[in-house]
């Protein structure tokens, strides 16, 4: 177990809404850029005056405190202001994916009970939808830069807020009062609705914005991962707004070019001086022809999480740009980054050391701890954890117990202090009655100069023993046998690891976020069977 004393952070006051918290702090910065979207500029001040106005406007259809409001809205400048709007006025916004279906967004609805729903144009079609199919009515639907007429339920955002006067003063929620919802997606089942307190941002960003990430006001931030992720919510609005940065936002999905694009300034001129990928990203990104030149850019911090960093794509990254990417691992319920690699300390092929303020502890099947260099199950302690899966007392009870937080990752902790990615817990393979982590042989297979992606599980051979099966994905052009790439993960693993089974594909099953689906690949192998 490791323990970092938190004690020169000074903890929220007992009257604390976070919204207001990122007000104050920018309240000398009215005129500096906040953020930048495809379309205009929003200044620190224009930010406030349009989060207090939301505020009003939200009041006055008749919403009480801590009732839901959903936000289904691509990155744009008026999500920030949507978000923090419904937070200033005491409300609890809830930041959905903009990739899923009508289906998904009516349970959502129901789930939440939703009384107002805040919606980008371009997905009002799918909202409609939603609405249609579920029982739930919700009082109105105020929708931001509409591509169609709208119909009398619906107000465009800019008359909303333009019929309605700046909020007098916040309300008077406490650290523990809930802040906001993220649906926190999984393997099986309905996503979970994650609830974050007023205070739990506030955390990330001290223990993590500006101590390890050391974020100023003279950054310029981009995120690939979008804001409704925990992920990108640190990224491109609690991290840099807590320090006075200036974010760049695209509703587009992160493709290498469009990434690229922004990074050289194609968007007003303005490159991004921080830069929050995925490993996913990054592998298509060195893949592309168009990649830039270092001189085209000006990054001069690089950060990684949703799924582990190979070692060989940090390498080839710093390699390139001269920058090293800072690998880490956070998760929905604990809203941000609680093991990473540090700006000045990065071990590729480890996730890193734990972020001060949290504990971290691997333990075994029988609950006790593991010893170092053998896999455990994570769980870590700290303060900006969920405070519950709304309406799901049993995930509640499974994921937080007694103060931590069980992350369903496994992880060895090394001799240093750092952490190695084992790989999901359920997704670990027994292989000759050892551990094998799919992860590992992943991470050997892309080291392979042909291969761009990898994805391995475990398949039970013709005496119903477990053996390893590779995906992969070959870079545009290339090849590679198969007893040419088994032979390359002999020559680096323990020979039991080898996959002994590969199979060449045009893609892999992705979570939004980019995460391989392991489990569709199983649950297509059990088709096949």
């Amino acid at each position: 177990m490791t323990q970092i004393d938190i004690a020169d952070v000074a903890a929220p006051p007992d009257t604390f809404n976070f919204a207001q918290h990122l007000i104050a702090a920018n309240a000398a910065r009215a005129a500096k850029a906040a953020f930048i979207d495809d379309v205009a500029t929003l200044s620190y001040g224009e930010l406030a005056e349009r989060v207090r106005r939301l505020a009003t406007g939200l009041r006055a259809l008749g919403l009480k405190r801590e009732e839901r409001v959903l936000l289904l809205m691509q990155d744009c400048n008026d999500w920030p202001v949507s978000f923090l709007g419904a937070m200033y006025a005491g409300l609890v916004p809830v930041a959905v994916n903009t990739l899923l279906t009508a289906d998904d967004y009516a349970y959502m609805l129901e789930h939440s009970r939703a009384q107002a729903v805040l919606v980008s144009g371009a997905l009002l079609p799918a909202l409609t939808s939603a609405l249609i199919k579920s029982d739930h009515e919700v009082g109105k639907v105020i929708v931001s830069r509409p591509v169609a007429p709208l119909h009398p339920a619906e107000v465009e955002f800019e008359s909303f807020l333009a019929a309605h006067g700046p909020m007098a003063k916040p309300a008077a929620t406490g650290p523990d009062d809930p802040g906001f919802w993220l649906y926190s997606s999984g393997s099986t089942g309905r996503p979970k609705g994650t609830v974050h307190s007023h205070a739990n941002p506030y955390w990330t960003c001290e223990l993590y914005g500006k101590r390890v990430l050391g974020l100023t006001e003279k950054d310029v931030c981009f995120s690939a991962a979008k804001l409704f992720f925990a992920y990108g919510l640190g990224n491109a609005l609690s991290f840099p707004l807590s320090v006075g940065a200036t974010v760049i936002l695209m509703a587009e999905r992160p493709t290498p070019d469009a990434t690229f694009k922004r990074w050289t300034g194609g968007i007003g001129g303005v490159k991004p001086t921080v830069f929050y990928g995925a490993p996913t990203g990054f592998a298509g990104m060195l893949a592309s022809p168009n990649l830039p030149k270092r001189t085209d850019v000006a990054m001069r911090l690089v950060s990684s999480a949703g799924e582990a960093l190979p070692a060989e794509l940090g390498e080839r990254f710093k390699a390139h740009f001269g920058t090293d990417i800072v690998d880490g691992i956070g998760s929905t319920e604990m809203l941000h980054i609680f093991i990473s690699n540090r700006p000045d300390k990065v071990r590729y092929g480890t996730t890193g050391w734990p972020v001060p303020g949290y504990e971290i502890s691997l333990r075994g099947d029988d609950g006790g701890p593991v010893p170092d260099g053998e896999p455990g199950d994570l769980y870590i302690h700290g303060p900006s954890a969920a405070m519950m899966y709304w309406g799901n007392r049993q995930k509640t009870r499974d994921t937080f117990q007694g103060g931590w937080t069980k992350s369903g990752d496994k992880y060895i902790r090394n001799a240093d202090g750092s952490f190695t990615y084992g790989g999901r817990s359920d997704d670990m393979l027994k292989v000759s009655g050892i551990y094998v982590s799919p992860f590992e042989v992943e991470a050997t297979l892309v080291q392979h100069p042909a291969v761009l992606e990898a994805a391995v599980i475990g398949v039970p051979d013709a005496e119903g023993l477990t053996k390893t099966k590779a995906f992969v994905v070959l870079k545009p052009g290339a090849s590679a046998t198969d007893a040419e790439l088994k032979a390359f993960v002999k020559d680096k693993l323990a020979p039991y690891k080898y996959p002994r089974q590969i199979v060449f594909v045009s893609d892999l099953p992705k979570t939004a976020t980019g995460k391989i689906q392991r489990f569709k690949l199983r649950d297509a192998e059990k088709g096949d069977a």
